[in-house]
């Protein structure tokens, strides 16, 4: 399908970025692009966003997969609906695809662990604000944080999908239920058109069934005998009330 096209592209433009930054950069290295607003600024992100971790290792590596088989899972089921919609949730679906391959191979790739327990290339560093988040912050307070924080293709691709799913899912639903309303009229207007009316169900009680079978003759003559011996027949029709009269 085409929709897969798409993350195909973008989990392949990250794994080549990945590994050319692997190649030529070492960790900690910043390369200056547009003076301290963009930069390439080599790191490993072992968690989720913002580098929070949760239970042992490996951890967030199975719940990041089983998110992403729910993603993909959910666009082969609306592989046939709305396009633009489509599209954000491919792009969102490559690029959790491009963080998996980190989590799950490259603790053994670059043998500094195990299966699973990979850490996340990143490297486009963009600076808008940096500073010391409030301690009054929820999980954040206290720390030190940039704004953007450095990144990589693939959550570019996330950021750019979750975009597109929030401006794309109004017209998305819409025509979805549009679409059930006109399956649903097309199938009961089949019906109805193969449903036989009334007036046929009884057409055949008016049908000329032709005439009716023979009496057989056994049944149609009722024999007598006269004082001579000679047998006479007669009608076998019942006789009425006025006939015998």
């Amino acid at each position: 399908m085409r929709v897969f096209w798409i993350t195909g592209a973008v989990v392949l433009l990250d794994q080549v970025t990945k590994a050319t930054i692997l190649q030529f950069m070492y960790r900690e290295q910043s390369i200056p692009l547009l003076g301290d607003w963009l930069r390439l600024t080599f790191t490993e992100n072992p968690g989720m966003a913002f580098g929070i971790t949760i239970g042992p290792p490996g951890t967030v590596s199975v719940l990041s997969l089983i998110a992403t088989i729910l993603v993909a899972a959910y666009v082969y089921q609306v592989r046939n609906d709305y396009a633009p919609y489509r599209w954000s949730l491919a792009f969102i679906l490559g690029g959790a695809l491009g963080n998996i391959i980190d989590r799950v191979f490259y603790g053994v790739l670059l043998d500094y662990g195990t299966w699973f327990t990979g850490r996340v290339v990143d490297f486009i560093h963009v600076s808008l604000w940096q500073g010391f988040i409030p301690r009054s912050v929820p999980f954040f307070g206290g720390s030190y944080l940039e704004l953007f924080p450095i990144w990589n293709v693939a959550d570019m691709s996330i950021v750019l999908g979750v975009v597109g799913v929030m401006f794309f899912h109004h017209t998305f639903h819409e025509r979805r239920h549009a679409r059930r309303r006109r399956e649903k009229a097309t199938a009961l207007d089949r019906l109805v058109r193969t449903r036989k009316a009334p007036s046929m169900v009884f057409s055949d009680l008016g049908r000329d069934v032709g005439s009716p079978p023979a009496v057989p003759s056994a049944l149609a003559q009722r024999g007598s005998t006269t004082e001579d011996g000679e047998v006479t027949s007669t009608s076998s029709r019942p006789t009425t009330v006025g006939e015998e009269s």
